[in-house]
């Protein structure tokens, strides 16, 4: 034990004890029972020794001597004043998603016949857990409603997949879904063209946009379905969807090309150069960035074709090539 921890004291009352401020007598008992187990004594006074969980402190109680600091505290980060509040803030259990139409919440039965030992059951064990899982499956599954949720959830999963978005997304996707299932949005509308709106949406206003052409490749329907359920979902919910910006697809085309974060860069350059000139009005927010990435990568010297360009992103060389010379024009105006 170092010399600045014997010497080191905390402040005490009026009565010689360490003032401790809005401590419960439940703090102070469990305080009191572990120095009990523990038999810690104070090496100057031999007084009574506490925890200070508060400060992280093992402390006399009678001189303020601090034996030990720095302590780890394993419990919750969390407080909780009454029994219901602490049931509310505790994490015990997975984690309850919306990417699940029971939430996550429902008993799982393995469809393999094995118990924990990995030894297989006997013919009764077998019939009894068949009958269970087809019971399970029924439960979770009890009216349509439920159905439809789970089949467009899992929709949606295999669509984020697909894509290479982010939980988050698939989660809002999810909420979003749920609520147009809530409002009656649904009848006369497939479930697989609302799911794939739903995913569209939410990749927009997380700020990971897909073209729509990207979303029809992974989609079960056509690309005028997608668009045309996509603004009915945005319209009768009131999502606040931003117009998609050209930079936020700039990285993905760049990382998928390989170039470098100069060119990257200098993409963006560009972009921000055509908006301040107004070029970016009316045109595609995929094909300005494609562009822009194309031109990037030929301003620093770093090899690649409109084919390649094009083949990220699903757009033609045509309007490569025609938002190419905007972007290169409205760059030159502002230095003009």
């Amino acid at each position: 034990m170092s010399d600045k921890t014997h010497t080191r004291r905390r402040p005490t009352g009026r009565d010689g004890r360490i003032a401790h401020e809005h401590r419960t007598e439940e703090e102070d008992e469990t305080e009191q029972e572990q120095t009990d187990d523990e038999g810690l004594v104070c090496p100057e006074c031999s007084g009574n020794v506490i925890q200070d969980e508060e400060h992280g402190e093992t402390v006399c109680a009678e001189c303020g001597l601090v034996v030990e600091e720095d302590s780890v505290d394993r419990g919750p980060e969390w407080r909780a004043f009454d029994a219901a509040e602490k049931d509310q803030k505790s994490r015990v259990g997975a984690p309850t998603t919306n990417t699940m139409h029971d939430k996550g919440l429902s008993t799982n039965i393995d469809w393999r016949d094995q118990d924990a030992y990995g030894r297989s059951l006997g013919a009764r064990q077998r019939q009894k857990m068949r009958r269970l899982r087809k019971w399970n499956e029924r439960f979770r599954t009890r009216d349509s409603k439920e159905r439809n949720l789970k089949q467009a959830l899992g929709e949606i999963d295999r669509m984020a997949s697909a894509l290479g978005l982010p939980d988050n997304v698939r989660e809002t996707a999810s909420v979003i879904y749920r609520r147009a299932l809530d409002d009656d949005l649904l009848p006369g509308r497939s479930i697989e063209g609302v799911s794939t709106a739903c995913v569209y949406a939410a990749a927009r206003m997380a700020g990971v946009p897909r073209s729509l052409d990207e979303i029809a490749d992974v989609s079960r329907v056509s690309k005028d379905e997608v668009a045309r359920t996509y603004r009915y979902v945005v319209r009768e919910l009131k999502l606040e969807v931003k117009p998609a910006d050209p930079e936020q697809y700039v990285p993905r085309f760049a990382s998928s090309l390989e170039l470098s974060e100069e060119s990257e860069m200098r993409a963006k350059q560009l972009l921000k150069n055509a908006k301040e000139k107004g070029v970016h009005s009316g045109k595609s927010p995929v094909g300005l960035a494609a562009a822009a990435v194309y031109a990037a990568a030929l301003l620093t010297n770093e090899k690649t074709t409109q084919a390649a360009v094009s083949e990220v992103a699903d757009i033609s060389e045509v309007t490569i090539r025609n938002r190419y010379h905007e972007l290169l024009e409205a760059e030159d105006g502002l230095v003009a």
